[in-house]
């Protein structure tokens, strides 16, 4: 079994950050690639951000500067820091992880709630 758990969310006014972690669990080796999703009420996920094993980053083109991800191997943890919040980051945020040894198989989170009042 394999778990991903998200945390950190909540409620912030625009133009605050927000940090959240994505704590891996269970039978696994190390992740491979983890990436962070979100989904806005009445529109499709998409993707936020990923990062490699060697801690190569990508963005979404509408995030860079914003948002940074990072992960600690040994902690089997990634995280993503999240700055100068807007209304339309408003989103149930996703974290998407496969495993070394586990095949491409990506597993989710549960996702966790960031409300962003303006």
């Amino acid at each position: 079994q394999v778990h991903l758990v998200e945390s950190g969310g909540g409620l912030v006014q625009a133009g605050g950050s927000l940090r959240l972690s994505c704590a891996a669990s269970g039978s696994i080796s190390g992740i491979n690639v983890m990436a962070w999703y979100r989904q806005a009420p009445g529109k499709q996920r998409e993707l936020v951000a990923t990062i490699t094993p060697g801690g190569r980053t990508s963005y979404s083109d509408s995030l860079k500067g914003r948002f940074t991800i990072s992960r600690e191997n040994a902690k089997n943890t990634g995280y993503l820091q999240m700055n100068s919040l807007k209304p339309e980051d408003t989103a149930v945020y996703y974290c998407n992880a496969n495993f070394f040894g586990l095949g491409p198989v990506s597993y989710w989170g549960q996702g966790t709630q960031v409300t962003v009042s303006s």
